[in-house]
């Protein structure tokens, strides 16, 4: 497929993921997380559920770390190598994820399902529920799930660029989605949301780079396609 394809596949996308989240949003939210709380959570340490959530997502320090390794790696010594590239790939996509969750969590102000961090109101503790558009704070940031979206944009990346793993990738982000609901850290409707911002990510980054590879960009060589069979472009 050209990417005038693949980008109206992602607006099809999108429109599709707006519908699946408004209708978790009515209709399935409260019900999973209130069952999730009397079955799983109602004698759970919600001290530790309160470190976690203080916790900085781990993916996106190493991002940051990667990035400025590889970056300056790339600027004084050269082209990267394929799988130096790839991580490069990810790295920057897990940055850009995090810059646009923190927007959307701004920008859609949602309250949690349980009550983790400083106190705060929540759906199972005090009946609130629902959406404060352009609200800040730890309070108003359950969607979408930052750790779905930035594990969703790892998966992105490796889907198309090492897709003879694409059974892993998809189990692994299946069972981390369910962690995030199961333990009610987030919604059902977060953790969608979550991982089409990170999808979207590692989708974009990696098409941003085989575009300057496609045109010839010194540092942008290994300019792999999405099949089984992959390959790094002729070196000059």
């Amino acid at each position: 497929m050209n990417l005038i394809s693949n980008t109206k596949i992602w607006f099809a996308s999108l429109l599709g993921i707006a519908s699946a989240v408004t209708a978790s949003y009515w209709w399935l939210d409260r019900p999973i997380a209130s069952f999730v709380h009397h079955h799983f959570l109602r004698y759970s340490d919600h001290a530790v559920g309160d470190g976690l959530s203080r916790f900085p997502n781990p993916l996106t320090l190493l991002a940051l770390i990667l990035s400025i390794i590889l970056g300056l790696r790339m600027i004084f010594l050269g082209p990267l190598s394929r799988h130096q590239a790839n991580t490069f790939i990810c790295s920057l996509a897990v940055l850009f994820t995090e810059t646009t969750k923190n927007i959307l969590k701004f920008a859609f102000g949602r309250t949690w399902p349980e009550t983790w961090v400083d106190n705060n109101p929540s759906f199972i503790r005090d009946g609130v529920y629902g959406f404060n558009f352009m609200h800040g704070g730890s309070t108003y940031q359950s969607f979408p799930s930052g750790h779905m979206a930035a594990t969703c944009t790892v998966i992105s990346v490796l889907w198309i660029r090492y897709p003879q793993f694409r059974q892993i990738y998809l189990i692994a982000g299946l069972v981390i989605g369910a962690a995030l609901v199961g333990a009610n850290y987030h919604f059902l409707s977060d953790v969608v949301a979550g991982a089409f911002v990170g999808l979207s990510s590692g989708w974009f980054a990696t098409v941003i780079w085989d575009t300057y590879a496609a045109r010839g960009g010194p540092l942008f060589q290994y300019n792999e396609s999405s099949t089984p069979k992959m390959t790094m472009s002729r070196e000059q």
